[in-house]
């Protein structure tokens, strides 16, 4: 008898810059630091979660592009990292196509359901994607598969036009592809609690979107920015740093509430 379905959470804002891949990559290896199997598959064409696992570009072999493609399956795809418990499926450059490979497939929204549907052997508890920052194919195919989604929120003037893209692309699938999906919650990133505009963004935000923000805020922190550049998370690469500690916070957080959306 096969494991159950594995939660699929994914990591999405349209907007680029917010800490989506730092927030993908954190949040995959505080889930496996509980002694779950977890499986980050990056669907960004730059594959920065990839690197920042330690997976060389030229070193990739079977990649996303590969399982969108049905040219592998996802099993092929799948790779460890040095976080126990944590694997990764990397991306490549190639996903760039991905819209003009796909454009004839009347299933090509869902591609990756179906992927992560055939896994057979040792199914993840947890499967959290990276998506691009755009509305693209590959996003489609993240929010199709998704049960729901964790969106990165920088603490600038902006957010909120970022986010209210991301609400409408969370309608349409919904009603198209993926009745399932829902919102898990917003997460600020970025924060610095001495600039007055973060405070009132994160006023703003809570104001509007109420119990779905995170009480956890990500602060800007040095050891979160260099850590990719070693191939680790942060909480490998310096665990008692702010922003280590703000991410085992937030994991804390989204697992009550996998708690009380019935699915843990």
């Amino acid at each position: 008898m096969l494991p159950k379905r594995p939660r699929v959470i994914a990591v999405a804002n349209q907007k680029g810059g917010v800490g989506k891949t730092t927030t993908a990559i954190n949040t995959a290896t505080a889930l496996a630091a509980l002694g779950d199997d977890v499986l980050l598959i990056d669907l960004d064409p730059q594959g920065n979660a990839s690197t920042g696992l330690g997976v060389d570009a030229g070193d990739r072999g079977v990649s996303t592009y590969d399982v969108l493609t049905r040219t592998n399956s996802l099993s092929e795809a799948i790779r460890p990292t040095e976080v126990p418990h944590l694997s990764i499926a990397p991306a490549t450059m190639d996903l760039l196509s991905i819209d003009i490979e796909l454009s004839a497939s009347s299933d090509r929204a869902l591609r990756l359901r179906q992927a992560i549907a055939g896994l057979k052997k040792k199914r993840p508890r947890y499967v959290v994607i990276d998506c691009p920052p755009s509305l693209t194919m590959l996003t489609v195919n993240a929010l199709a598969a998704s049960h729901a989604i964790l969106c990165p929120l920088q603490c600038e003037f902006f957010a909120m036009e970022g986010l209210s893209q991301l609400m409408r692309t969370i309608a349409e699938v919904r009603t198209s592809v993926n009745q399932e999906l829902k919102m898990h919650g917003i997460v600020m990133t970025m924060y610095d609690a001495r600039n007055n505009l973060a405070n009132q963004v994160v006023a703003d935000v809570r104001a509007t979107m109420g119990d779905l923000v995170y009480d956890t805020m990500i602060p800007r922190n040095v050891r979160l920015s260099e850590a990719p550049s070693y191939g680790k998370p942060a909480l490998l690469y310096d665990l008692k740093c702010a922003g280590s500690q703000a991410y085992l916070r937030l994991v804390s957080e989204l697992i009550d509430r996998e708690q009380k959306l019935g699915a843990a």
